[in-house]
């Protein structure tokens, strides 16, 4: 388990959804059209950005009103966001048609600081049989899997990420790279640029003027040799011109004579 600082809106007791206890859950007024609020949201905040593998949720149960319950939990989505706002991250669960049970887990790998629960119950919206009209969080208790540490993966959270995995981050199953630093490419990032690209992604042009026809550097796309005939700049992409360069000279020898004479 992550460690976690809890929300809710509507408002709630929210941290009694991870402090262990399976008997104490949260419980916020109803949501629905004939209700102050339409929209239900839970958040846990996990104290950093970490990898993410599952979520689980225990959501109340009481004796002969399962499927009263199913249905309020029914619609739920699970967000993972950098911030406490759903709108920022990635969905990685949606509920659709079928009643969730009480007792849920998913798979949900990503990565991010925020697992956001989000409901609602929206007027003039046509829900699915079982759905309940009005719903209530009603969270006893939500469990976060996945490596607190940051660089690494696997079952035990002891294999190291690939060294060009960008912001050292990685699958949390089988450490691919989200993405990658600049110069790389690959699943895994271990793949320089192709010949003649650099940079982020690999998607800047190299200028094509280093010399004796060589390709520019995969990360910086400056010419390690130097620039062909005709070309200078850091990335040999500006034209050589000497009459430029002949009124630069001028200027300067110019300015040193004035110098000297004042």
């Amino acid at each position: 388990m992550l460690p976690t600082h809890q929300s809710c809106q509507p408002p709630c007791v929210p941290t009694t959804a991870t402090d262990g206890q399976k008997e104490t859950c949260t419980n916020t007024e109803a949501i629905g059209p004939r209700s102050k609020s339409s929209k239900t949201l839970w958040s846990v905040d996990l104290g950093g950005n970490r990898s993410i593998y599952s979520i689980s949720i225990l959501f109340k149960d009481y004796a002969g009103w399962v499927m009263r319950q199913r249905g309020r939990l029914a619609g739920f989505s699970l967000y993972i966001s950098n911030t406490h706002k759903k709108e920022d991250g990635r969905i990685c669960y949606k509920d659709t048609f079928s009643l969730p049970f009480l007792e849920f887990k998913t798979v949900c790998i990503g990565y991010g600081r925020y697992v956001i629960y989000y409901n609602e119950r929206l007027d003039g919206v046509t829900y699915p049989d079982g759905y309940q009209f009005q719903t209530y969080t009603q969270l006893c208790e939500v469990e976060v899997k996945g490596c607190a540490k940051a660089g690494v993966y696997g079952s035990h959270c002891s294999i190291p990420c690939p060294d060009n995995c960008q912001e050292d981050r990685c699958n949390i199953v089988n450490g691919s790279c989200p993405g990658c630093i600049p110069g790389w490419t690959g699943e895994m990032c271990k793949e320089k640029c192709p010949w003649g690209w650099h940079g982020v992604a690999c998607k800047a042009k190299c200028a094509g003027h280093c010399r004796g026809n060589l390709t520019c550097n995969h990360v910086t796309g400056q010419c390690e040799d130097g620039c062909t005939n005709g070309w200078i700049g850091r990335l040999c992409d500006e034209l050589y011109n000497l009459q430029r360069v002949k009124e630069a000279f001028m200027d300067l020898a110019v300015f040193i004579t004035v110098a000297v004479i004042v």
